[in-house]
């Protein structure tokens, strides 16, 4: 066997041949560094479950006991029954799951186990196991009375197996392991050192010391993130030397008088921030994060007539051509009175357009332009590119973003999202950026009023939904899923459209989905747009679209099939026009959730979001949590959101004096975010 290293590959290690080699694969384990990273999703405490004895009717409880007996027993219907009966200090506790007579070749005679359920009285008392767990034989001294890791597993390789393998090469790997924070920083942040974090995740003494590993490991992945986002916010802004614009007052003058309502606090705001990073020399990278219809794109246009008012070209990228059209008719009535025109510019356009628009753009006859993907083709020039304006910004790749940035000497950048994240997951997505937020709704904005109803309501509902596209207004009503299917009891978009046109004759109905291929779907969209169409039945395609001002209901079906932040950006579809508007959550069953009501209680997307990050971090049995839709394999949020506020401070500390980690004492560290995030060898680059 080589030499023990960090990157040894894990078939070297006793107890992995090639077959177990290729198991651990499926899970991401290559080499022993990954082994020693390959952490417990759960944590059993076998000596705080509920004795056997004492688990009562009604109650939900997990407990552990030893495999008396076992067996499969039919029922009068034909339903297979495997049942096993538990013993443990206190008493007996029989086990039952309907329809899994399979589990008769898992369980065996003598085993300890761990099972988690209701407990219910049928021919005596009986719990129905959510969960179970094999923890060992009953006479293996490693599984009782201590807190038992559960890891990930795969198929031909147990959480046990990996338990006893990880245990097996614990002490000789976590030596080999380098702590790239001097004791100095972890004393002042109290942390324990890294080889004590990771002997109590894998080999706790309690719940509570794993928790106090976890989160040293945790730091350390958010370190190297803030890390990376702290060096590339500096060198987006230092790397090459920006614009350093002069506010003349003339064009953003004349839009502040022309405009027919006054601006919110938020958007006031947000301007003083963007014209204080335009004004200096260093190059804006400016977030503006806004909830639906709070004036992001006003706050864009302030900044697109500073560069015009500074001899410079402003360009706005937008994801599709529907919105690109949308944001090219608002700025086109905005400027009118400024006798400003912009130009638009987009795929489908005939060649001799697109020609005219380009040489348009490299004479600098064109000051501001919009369009989509057809900014960064290679055709593309201009004569001064100052500011870039970015909208749902998360919908382009990077090397886009970067495409439209090159066709300019270090232009401003403004990115816009209408997407409200948690202040813990925005720092960890746009750490990088320094970051505007907008709540406040501009006046003249319609007030959505939010219902939930039930199937006994429902009648009602389209009863209502039809008299309304019968008087001139216009509905959505959302799908979760295109067509039906026998595996899932969905309603269908495709269904409900044919159902509507059959039923409601008088009423024009469009029906818009992922699967449409693109000038389709745009042009029913157009239809809906112009007033051709009172109902369209859409799925999710529409969670970014276009304003129809006089679109006033939405009807979102399964809401239980959607997330509250997306149930929200639906919302989001109506209420842009100053009449009332209705969005109607309708229900499967007559009992309506929490998260319903407490959706349908507020209408601020960021406090949604939290909403939608507490709901998403739950997860299973004895404390296992999902990481709320970020990509850490530690982190979780919102528990961790403190760590995220020291990792960001740690991060400015370091860098603050050693702006490369160049010095001897940070190397480590430095080597370390370069491979966790290759980006980070060219950011990091020294000199």
């Amino acid at each position: 066997m080589p030499q023990l290293r960090l990157d040894t590959p894990v078939q070297f290690l006793k107890g992995i041949g090639e077959k177990r080699a290729d198991a651990l694969a499926r899970l991401g384990i290559h080499s022993v560094h990954d082994l020693l990273h390959h952490l417990p999703h759960r944590y059993i405490d076998a000596s705080t479950v509920t004795p056997l004895a004492k688990a009562r009717v009604g109650d939900d409880v997990a407990c552990i006991g030893t495999v008396m007996s076992k067996g499969v027993l039919p029922t009068r219907k034909g339903l297979r029954v495997f049942h096993a009966v538990l013993r443990d200090e206190s008493g007996l506790l029989e086990c039952a799951w309907p329809g899994q007579a399979f589990l008769d070749r898992t369980f065996a005679v003598g085993q300890l186990v761990l099972v988690a359920g209701p407990i219910r009285f049928y021919h005596g008392r009986q719990m129905a196991p959510r969960e179970y767990v094999i923890l060992g034989d009953a006479d293996d001294p490693a599984s009782a009375g201590r807190v038992l890791p559960v890891y990930p597993a795969t198929e031909g390789l147990s959480h046990k197996q990996i338990r006893v393998l990880i245990d097996s090469h614990l002490d000789a790997l976590i030596p080999l392991v380098p702590d790239v924070l001097d004791p100095a920083l972890r004393e002042r942040f109290a942390l324990p050192s890294l080889a004590e974090a990771l002997r109590a995740v894998h080999r706790p003494s309690s719940v509570a010391a794993a928790e106090a590993g976890r989160r040293r490991l945790a730091i350390d992945e958010l370190l190297d993130l803030q890390l990376m986002l702290a060096r590339a916010r500096h060198v987006a802004r230092h790397g090459q030397r920006g614009t350093r614009f002069t506010v003349h007052k003339t064009h953003t003058t004349a839009l502040r008088e022309a405009l027919p309502w006054p601006l919110t606090n938020d958007q006031k705001k947000a301007i003083r921030e963007i014209f204080d990073d335009m004004t200096k020399a260093e190059r804006m990278h400016r977030l503006v994060m806004g909830d639906v219809g709070t004036g992001k794109t006003v706050v864009a246009l302030f900044a697109m007539l500073l560069a015009l008012e500074n001899d410079c070209q402003a360009a706005l990228m937008a994801p599709t051509e529907l919105l690109a059209e949308q944001h090219h008719r608002t700025l086109t009535t905005l400027l009118e009175p400024l006798g400003l025109v912009p130009e638009l510019l987009l795929g489908r356009l005939s060649a001799a357009e697109k020609k005219a628009a380009q040489a348009r753009l490299r004479s600098g006859e064109t000051t501001l332009v919009v369009g989509t993907h057809a900014l960064v083709q290679d055709a593309v020039a201009f004569k001064r590119l100052g500011l870039v304006v970015i909208d749902e910004q998360h919908r382009f790749g990077v090397e886009q973003r970067a495409a439209l940035m090159g066709k300019g000497e270090a232009p401003d950048v403004l990115l816009l999202t209408a997407t409200p994240i948690p202040r813990s997951l925005a720092l960890t997505r746009y750490g990088d950026l320094d970051a505007s937020l907008l709540r406040e709704r501009p006046p003249g904005r319609g007030s959505i009023r939010t219902a939930v109803r039930t199937p006994s309501q429902r009648r009602r509902v389209f009863e209502f939904l039809r008299q309304t596209a019968l008087e001139g207004g216009q509905v959505y009503i959302v799908l979760p899923v295109i067509e039906e299917s026998e595996k899932a009891d969905l309603r269908a978009a495709q269904t409900m459209a044919k159902t509507l046109e059959a039923k409601w004759p008088d009423v024009s109905v469009g029906l818009v989905h992922g699967k449409l291929k693109t000038p389709v779907r745009d042009q029913v969209m157009r239809d809906f747009r112009d007033g051709k169409i009172g109902v369209l039945v859409a799925t999710t395609v529409i969670e970014v679209g276009i304003d129809v001002a006089n679109a006033t209901v939405m009807v979102i079906e399964h809401p239980e099939r959607f997330g509250l932040a997306q149930l929200h950006q639906l919302r989001g579809r109506v209420g842009r026009g100053s009449k009332e508007s209705h969005c109607i959550i309708l229900t499967t069953g007559e009992d309506v959730p929490d998260r319903l009501r407490a959706f349908a209680a507020t209408d601020d997307g960021f406090k949604i979001a939290e909403l939608d990050l507490e709901e998403r971090r739950q997860g299973d049995l004895l404390g296992a949590r999902q990481s709320g839709g970020v990509d850490f394999k530690v982190a979780r949020f919102p528990d961790d959101t403190d760590l995220l506020t020291e990792a960001r401070a740690l991060a400015r500390t370091l860098l603050e004096a050693d702006p490369t980690l160049d010095q001897k004492a940070h190397r480590s560290l430095r080597d370390r975010v370069v491979t966790r995030y290759p980006k980070g060898e060219v950011l990091f680059r020294v000199g």
